[in-house]
């Protein structure tokens, strides 16, 4: 009689649950970090137009489109990634986001966090509220 075990263990290889990325663990904390600070979240990852949005919150009527950031140490700041045509992306696919959603006429604004999350340690996080203004041609 053949054993079945090698198959199973092939298998199960294939279909468990794979690990989650830094990327993604980063937001997680970043969405829990919001939430005790009373934010809602209201969108993850939301892929519009040329960009994609990690996380959309609102608070106080404001609708917050979050940027994160994660490194392993902090020889760069993660915010610094967020360069202009990174900013240009996520400005467009928000617009996208308020058009779809009829939000145009709230307020909205950009944040970032940046995580630092070394191998060896605790995780650090720093909220940059109004983080950057969308740039004209995103509109």
């Amino acid at each position: 009689m053949k054993s079945f075990g090698g198959f199973f263990m092939r298998l199960w290889a294939r279909i468990r649950p794979q690990p989650a990325t830094l990327g993604e663990r980063a937001e997680r904390l970043a969405a829990r970090y919001l939430q005790r600070r009373g934010y809602q979240i209201v969108a993850r990852r939301q892929r519009d137009g040329d960009g994609e949005l990690d996380l959309v919150a609102v608070r106080d009527g404001v609708v917050v489109f979050v940027e994160v950031k994660c490194r392993r140490d902090d020889r760069e700041h993660p915010a610094e990634a967020v360069d202009e045509r990174k900013q240009r992306r996520i400005a467009s696919a928000a617009n996208v986001f308020l058009r779809r959603h009829d939000l145009l006429e709230q307020p909205s604004r950009f944040d970032i966090i940046s995580v630092i999350w070394p191998d060896d340690g605790p995780p650090r996080v720093q909220h940059l509220p109004h983080a950057f203004e969308a740039p004209p041609d995103a509109w």
